[in-house]
């Protein structure tokens, strides 16, 4: 077997020794996962392989793990990392650019922590009204299913008529509309004028009008 198929018989830190991929997480902190991610995404350049195919590392492949793991921790998007290991690998790199991702960054954190704040302070409106007894009235639940975004639908809500409203209440329903007909007219109308299903009131107003 050759030296470079035994990456683990290499004294740690000597020059050119080569890493198992698992050495390589516990040195810089990534998890043997996010390493493989790392270089699907293009941010850790290809790394030499055994001849059975086991990916080797060294210390330059280790530095730039920790580097992606201090952005992360800072969180920076990957679109960012790549940014700014680029500018990280170039010697001629001009400071502004860096501190250009920065305030971009900063700017984004910002917003996103006046939506945090704006969340919590809802939060802490609707805890500070709901009761947490044993009741199951619960304003946080009312919110969450939008009930409480439309009050007045319930009010305007018209009524089946079936044990609500007026007859639960024991009132008396309201009366039919009366036969337009049947009321006194300057005119003589005919009874044909009517429909089928009040034509016997319509025929007795005839006759009256006779």
């Amino acid at each position: 077997m050759s030296p470079a198929s035994r990456p683990q018989t290499l004294r740690d830190g000597a020059p050119g020794a080569r890493l198992s991929i698992s050495e390589a997480a516990r040195r810089s902190g990534v998890s043997a996962k996010m390493i493989r991610h790392y270089e699907s995404l293009g941010l850790l350049p290809a790394v030499a392989r055994t001849e059975a195919g086991y990916r080797q590392y060294g210390e330059r492949e280790v530095h730039t793990l920790r580097f992606i793991r201090r952005a992360r921790d800072l969180g920076f998007a990957m679109a960012e990392i790549a940014e700014l290991l680029a500018l990280w690998q170039d010697r001629g790199r001009a400071s502004a650019q860096v501190k250009r991702i920065a305030l971009r960054h900063i700017d984004a954190l910002d917003r996103r922590m006046a939506e945090l704040q704006q969340m919590r302070d809802t939060l802490a409106h609707l805890a500070d009204g709901c009761h947490g007894d044993d009741r199951p009235d619960c304003p946080i639940l009312d919110d969450l299913g939008g009930a409480a975004a439309h009050p007045a639908e319930e009010a305007v809500r018209p009524s089946t008529g079936r044990g609500t409203g007026l007859a639960r209440a024991g009132a008396s329903p309201l009366p039919e509309p009366a036969c337009p007909d049947t009321a006194p007219r300057p005119t003589t109308r005919s009874p044909k004028s009517c429909t089928s299903s009040s034509k016997a009131g319509c025929a007795a107003a005839a006759r009256a009008r006779r």
